[in-house]
């Protein structure tokens, strides 16, 4: 692939749902040529499809761990990048990530899909989106609206998302927060999530704001002792979360649990994509520790409930 960059790319692939939802809030959504198979932004329906996973996505998570950790162990790439479809579409610009390996598409696995083609793709037309942090997440939208010519528009979505951030009143009684990022084996949240507990006015007990994810254990979770434990299983919306949640009120029996204090949310909508839905997602966090659910968003697990 022997294509000249372009300042204002006419055709954009997203290779990451985060980026997609991005350049759908920068109103480039007729630009959007193509996307990964994760990628469920409404607008991005029919649009062709250049990934694919080499994980079940329909299996159990103690499954989809399993599978992760074999093919981590075994230097296998967990996606593949359909290079001759890439190259068909001829973009101007490619949208990938380097935070995490296991979530979505990185540089390496386009570099290995365009290999053997007669050219390559220019890595002036890629662009790998890095954020780790709220404001790391703020700067790739900046970047992203730049790549595709619409800095002014990137500053005025990222100005407008801090002052959202800042104007969030946090709970004043401090609760100690679990967040659940995989319930089995269970994993911490890490990345923008700390601090999306902390502007919410909770304790994060596990996991540092711009640190990855990690791994964890029942016993230890135990010893904590959290307040609040909130469910947002990484790729999953709200009512798959809920499902998680329930399962765990028969394999734990935490204070939180206990008390009524498990809840569920939306992670893809809130928590688990580096984009703008993060700044909803500490609101979310503020009203249910205030005891408050936000219909759709979020849901208090109970013994016991109908709702649960």
């Amino acid at each position: 692939m022997t294509h000249a960059s372009s300042p204002t790319p006419d055709r954009i692939i997203s290779l990451l749902p985060s980026a997609t939802d991005l350049l759908f809030d920068l109103g480039l959504g007729a630009r959007v040529a193509g996307v990964s198979h994760s990628c469920d932004h409404p607008g991005a329906a029919g649009l062709p499809v250049l990934t694919r996973s080499i994980v079940d996505s329909g299996a159990s998570q103690a499954e989809i761990d399993r599978a992760v950790s074999e093919a981590m162990r075994a230097g296998l790439a967990l996606y593949s990048v359909d290079g001759g479809l890439l190259d068909a579409i001829n973009p101007g610009l490619v949208v990938t990530q380097g935070v995490c390996e296991v979530c979505a598409v990185t540089p390496g696995t386009i570099e290995e899909a365009v290999r053997y083609l007669p050219g390559c793709l220019p890595a002036a037309n890629v662009l790998s989106l890095e954020g780790r942090s709220v404001a790391g997440i703020l700067d790739d939208l900046r970047l992203l609206a730049n790549a595709a010519g619409v800095a002014e528009l990137g500053e005025e979505l990222a100005t407008a998302a801090q002052a959202r951030w800042d104007a969030i009143v946090p709970v004043q009684t401090a609760p100690r927060v679990m967040t659940l990022e995989w319930v089995d084996p269970p994993f911490y949240g890490g990345h923008w999530v700390p601090e999306q507990v902390e502007r919410a006015g909770g304790v994060n007990v596990l996991g540092a704001a711009g640190t990855d994810s990690g791994r964890t254990g029942w016993d230890d979770i135990s010893a904590l002792d959290p307040d609040v434990i909130v469910v947002m299983c990484c790729g999953y919306g709200l009512e798959k979360n809920a499902e998680f949640a329930r399962e765990l009120l028969e394999r734990t029996d935490l204070r939180a649990v206990r008390d009524g204090q498990l809840w569920a949310v939306d992670a893809n909508a809130h928590f688990s994509r580096p984009a703008l839905g993060v700044v909803r997602g500490a609101e979310v966090l503020a009203e249910l520790l205030r005891g408050r659910e936000c219909a759709g968003e979020s849901v208090r697990i109970v013994r016991n409930s109908p709702t649960a």
